[in-house]
């Protein structure tokens, strides 16, 4: 496909290790043509990669050249590990050094816990409405709440340690519901909902040096306030605009 002069081609994972190389000096080929930018449609849950050629191709990916989208660590910086990590006492530190901004950022942290934790762990089966247990996936769907959260904690303690570490314990927000008009597959009602709003950031690095790192824009999703889940793309929720009153 050509779009504005620019060559774009889709490819598996699979088929970029079957076919894919990268040149001496960094260069990404493939059928027979340099790469400027790989654009990862999928390659965000475990069964995008039922093979060794799946890893095999993403480390492919990620030793060239090419302008990554996201990069692996622009990757695993989202996933909800690091939020739990980026929680913990002395780490922000790291990264800014207003100590008035440190503690802005701080007080919008919700509570999140290891599953190693076990004082958290026991108030989460205690009072599991409380708590929103949460794996390493996006999109919504996801995520365990209520009487659910209180059986697969139970059953993940008996499994062991690899197991409890492929979640984290996250405080549940109670946000305050709306009334909305929302309009799903051409039907319009209303309801009660609640939104979310998320800021989208551009940042482009080459090796240490960062040349591109802004804020450019928003995406806001609204779900009825009644559904524990929240992913556009699975079905939960609805795109939506800013109203300020």
């Amino acid at each position: 496909m050509n779009t504005h002069g620019i060559a774009t081609i889709r490819k598996t994972l699979s088929e970029i290790a079957a076919n894919g190389e990268v040149l001496s000096d960094g260069t990404l080929i493939m059928d027979g043509k340099p790469v400027a930018v790989v654009y990862f449609r999928a390659g965000y849950t475990p069964n995008d990669y039922p093979s060794e050629a799946e890893w095999g191709a993403r480390l492919l990916i990620e030793k060239s050249s090419a302008i990554k989208c996201p990069s692996i660590s622009y990757h695993l910086v989202g996933t909800k590990k690091i939020q739990q990590e980026l929680a913990k006492p002395n780490v922000l530190e790291r990264f800014l050094d207003n100590a008035e901004d440190i503690a802005k950022l701080r007080k919008c942290f919700a509570g999140l816990w290891s599953l190693y934790d076990a004082d958290a762990v026991k108030s989460a089966i205690e009072k599991p409405d409380l708590f929103v247990l949460k794996p390493q996936r996006e999109g919504g769907g996801n995520n365990i709440y209520g009487d659910d959260l209180r059986k697969a904690l139970i059953e993940l303690q008996q499994k062991g340690t690899e197991e409890l570490a492929a979640y984290i314990l996250m405080q549940r927000i109670f946000p305050t519901a709306s009334p909305a008009f929302l309009v799903r597959e051409g039907v319009w009602f209303q309801e009660n909902a609640i939104s979310e709003l998320g800021t989208y950031g551009t940042y482009l690095r080459s090796k240490d040096k960062v040349i591109i790192n802004d804020q450019c824009g928003y995406l806001m999703r609204t779900k009825v306030s009644s559904s524990n889940e929240g992913g556009v793309a699975a079905g939960y929720a609805v795109l939506d605009s800013i109203y300020l009153t």
